[in-house]
């Protein structure tokens, strides 16, 4: 082989990667922070894809998603967010309470947009829902807005339970105390008695469930946050076996063979914040983007459960539920 030749070959070996990289470099990237796994976040991953690709973007072929996940390990998020920084990340898909807090508090430039069940206005992300007025905007599930219903809807099915439980993560601390503020309220205008319960891992679920007996505990409402999603079948067949009614906020648990469930599609959650990412990342300001709130909430009852325990479900309940499970 000649030698020019030869170094007209090289140029065509070395062109290809070169340009490659060019257009990678060009190419606008989502830092996607979660306080969750990939295993269980990846249906949740999956719709926020969807909403980027409803706006026309497509991973991979105009955008490039880089995943942090926690692996329910929060005191991870800050590190993780920092090197979203570092890495100049278009914007921040920061999903999750502890993700979207830690995201904040990480930088004031780079546009976030969240996905979480408590008040943003409250925990101070944005200044109000309508202007939120800084780089953050999002998605908000209204997991803590909704749980007093929660609380409502069991009474109704056990009018004559006047002991109740609510479960929180005390790790997840800013979810959790909004949950118990607002539960606590509900209860005390209803003339119950309710027991805040800590459960920081699978771990606690049995030590938990025999307490329930020691404090008479007629129904439990489960709270938000990922250790109650990661155990949602174990805690599913703890309220069977011991006998205790309880509600979360997933159809997941009436499916699993929990009592009943009340709450907001998440799916849709995660598409709507897809959506806003898409939007940022083609220039618009998410000081101007209101956030938005979940406005579908579903009631789902397993009619074979509330059989095993007893419970007669009223017509009027059956008829205002979505779904029954039989």
């Amino acid at each position: 082989m000649r030698r020019r030749e030869f170094i007209s070959l090289l140029g065509g070996l070395t062109a290809i990667p070169l340009t490659a990289r060019a257009q990678q470099a060009q190419m606008p990237v989502v830092g996607y922070l979660s306080a969750g796994t990939p295993n269980e976040g990846e249906p949740n991953a999956a719709a926020f894809r969807r909403g980027l690709q409803e706006v026309g973007y497509v991973e991979g072929k105009n955008v490039a998603i880089e995943y942090s996940w926690a692996e329910h390990q929060i005191d991870r998020l800050p590190a993780m967010a920092a090197d979203l920084v570092k890495r100049r990340v278009t914007v921040i898909a920061a999903v999750t309470t502890p993700a979207a807090l830690v995201a904040q508090t990480a930088t004031t430039t780079i546009p976030i947009v969240f996905e979480m069940g408590s008040d943003p206005v409250r925990l101070g992300l944005v200044t109000n829902l309508n202007r939120p007025g800084g780089n953050v905007t999002g998605v908000t599930s209204l997991i803590v807005e909704v749980a007093p219903k929660r609380l409502e809807l069991l009474h109704e099915l056990l009018p004559t339970a006047k002991v109740m439980a609510l479960l929180v993560n005390p790790d997840d601390r800013a979810l959790a105390q909004a949950q118990a503020r607002e539960v606590l309220s509900a209860a005390r205008n209803r003339g119950l008695e309710l027991h805040v319960l800590n459960v920081s891992s699978e771990r606690d679920f049995d030590a938990v469930f025999a307490d329930l007996k020691r404090l008479h505990v007629g129904g439990i409402v489960i709270g938000g946050g990922s250790v109650f999603l990661r155990g949602i079948n174990k805690l599913a067949a703890l309220t069977v076996r011991h006998a205790v009614p309880a509600i979360y906020q997933w159809r997941a648990f009436p499916v699993a063979g929990g009592l009943m469930s009340y709450g907001s599609d998440i799916l849709d959650s995660y598409r709507l914040a897809g959506v806003y990412t898409g939007r940022v990342l083609k220039g618009e300001n998410p000081a101007e983007l209101p956030v938005l709130q979940a406005t579908k909430f579903e009631l789902v009852i397993n009619l074979k459960t509330a059989k095993a325990l007893g419970i007669s479900v009223p017509p009027s309940m059956q008829a205002r539920a979505d779904e029954m499970i039989e």
